[in-house]
C-alpha cells in the first residue's frame, strides 16, 4: 500500500473517530435538556453542547493514548488479569485528569455555575460524574477490542481465500501435469508402432508432435483459452492421429461462430477426442467418424465429441471415467466450475460414444481485458 494511501486512511480514521465523539456530544446534551425540561429547571441546548463538547473534545485528545494501551494490553485469554488490572489503573488516572482539565476550562470560559472554588467544583465533578467517565474509558476499550477481533477476522477470512484459492490453482497445475505426460506417451507409443511401417510418416508425426508440444507450451501457465485456440491445437493433434489411421478416420467439426471466442479449459478437446480415437475407431477394422460440435445455449457453452464405433456396450461411464485423460478432464472441471457445469458420457442415437461438457460462457476476450486492467 503506498505511503498516500496509509495517509488517507490515517486521515479517514480520526474524522471518523472526531464524529463519534461529536455525536457522544450531541446525544448527552440532548438527554440533559430533556431531563431539565421534565424537571422544571430549562436549559439552552447551546450551553448544554458546549459543555458535553468540551467533555468529548477531551476524551478525544486522550483517545491516541487509549488506543495505545488497547494494542499494548489486549485483553486476551492468557493475559487478561494483567492487562485488565492496568486499564482498571488507566481508567482511575485518566477519568481524575479529565475530570480536572474539564473543570478548569469550564471556569475559564465562565460556564462554572456559582462562585466555587476549583477545588469545590472539582470535588462535586468527582463525586457526581467519575463513575460514568470511568465508564467512558471502558467504552473506548471495549470499541477497540471489538474493531481489533473484527480485523483479525476479516486477516483470517483473507488468509483461508488466499490459501484456497492457492490449493485450487496448485490442483489444476498438478492435473494438468498429468495430463501433458498422458497425451505425450500416447502419441509416442504411436510413433514407435509406425516407425515399422512407415519411416516417413513417422518422420512426419515428429514433426507435427514438435509442433503440438510447441503450441502447448506457449499456454503452459493458462487454465482457461478461447475455443479458437483449443481448436487450432486439436487439429494439430488430429493431423498426427490422421497419419497414424489414414482412410480409417475421418473427421468432421461444426462450431458456431458465436462460440469461438468463449473460455473453454486450456487442453479439454483433446482427451476427449483422444478417447473417442482409442475406444471407437482403434479397434475396428472399417473406417469410423469423429465428430466435434460445439455450440451456445441458455448462457452456456456445449460441447460434444461424438464417435460411431461400439459405445459403451457392457462397460459403464465409471469404468471409462478411470482412464487418466477422462477422470482428469472430469476434476478440472469440478476444480474451475464447481457445480456450474455438465459432464454427461452416455451411448449416441445413431450407435458409438458421446461425451458432452456444458460449461457457463465467457468471453474470452473480455476475461483477458479484465486481467489486463
Amino acid at each position: 500500500m503506498s505511503e498516500i494511501a496509509i495517509n488517507q486512511r490515517s486521515w479517514l480514521k480520526w474524522i471518523l473517530i472526531g464524529a463519534g465523539w461529536t455525536l457522544f456530544a450531541l446525544f448527552f446534551s440532548s438527554e440533559i435538556v430533556v431531563t431539565r425540561a421534565y424537571l422544571g429547571r430549562p436549559l439552552g441546548f447551546g450551553q448544554a453542547f458546549t459543555a458535553w463538547l468540551i467533555c468529548a473534545l477531551l476524551w478525544f485528545a486522550a483517545t491516541p493514548l487509549i488506543l495505545w494501551l488497547a494494542r499494548r494490553f489486549p485483553l486476551e485469554r492468557h493475559r487478561w488479569f494483567r492487562s485488565a488490572l492496568v486499564h482498571l489503573a488507566a481508567a482511575s488516572v485518566l477519568s481524575f485528569l479529565l475530570l480536572g482539565l474539564y473543570v478548569y476550562i469550564m471556569s475559564l470560559i465562565g460556564l462554572e455555575p456559582g462562585p466555587r472554588t476549583f477545588l469545590q467544583a472539582f470535588r462535586g465533578q468527582l463525586v457526581g460524574s467519575f463513575h460514568s467517565e470511568f465508564l467512558t474509558y471502558w467504552m473506548v476499550i471495549g470499541l477497540c477490542q471489538g474493531v481489533d477481533y473484527y480485523r483479525k477476522y476479516r486477516e483470517r477470512e483473507l488468509r483461508a481465500s488466499q490459501l484456497e484459492t492457492r490449493l485450487a490453482q496448485a490442483q489444476l497445475d498438478a492435473l494438468k501435469m498429468q495430463l501433458h505426460p498422458h497425451f505425450l506417451f500416447n502419441t509416442l507409443n504411436s510413433i514407435s508402432v509406425l516407425m515399422t511401417e512407415d519411416v516417413k510418416a513417422a518422420r512426419r508425426m515428429l514433426i507435427r508432435l514438435s509442433e503440438l508440444l510447441r503450441a502447448s507450451l506457449e499456454n503452459a501457465g493458462a487454465h482457461e483459452v478461447s475455443l479458437k485456440e483449443e481448436l487450432e491445437f486439436l487439429r494439430n493433434y488430429l493431423e498426427i492421429e490422421q497419419m497414424r489411421f489414414q482412410d480409417r478416420l475421418t473427421v468432421r467439426i461444426e462450431v458456431e461462430p458465436s462460440a469461438l471466442d468463449a473460455c473453454v479449459p486450456n487442453l479439454i478437446l483433446q482427451p476427449l477426442v483422444e478417447n473417442a480415437i482409442r475406444h471407437g475407431i482403434a479397434p475396428r477394422a472399417q473406417p469410423g467418424v469423429v465428430e466435434i460440435r460445439a455450440e451456445r445455449e441458455n448462457g452456456m457453452v456445449q460441447l460434444q465429441v461424438r464417435d460411431n464405433g461400439a459405445g459403451l456396450g457392457s462397460a459403464s461411464p465409471e469404468t471409462l471415467m478411470k482412464g487418466i485423460g477422462l477422470s482428469n478432464t472430469q476434476a478440472r472441471l469440478k476444480q474451475l466450475y464447481g457445480a456450474a457445469h455438465r459432464f454427461e458420457m452416455h451411448d449416441a442415437a445413431g450407435g458409438g460414444l458421446e461425451v458432452t461438457i456444458a460449461i457457463p460462457f465467457r468471453n474470452h476476450t473480455a476475461s483477458a481485458d479484465t486481467l489486463v486492467d
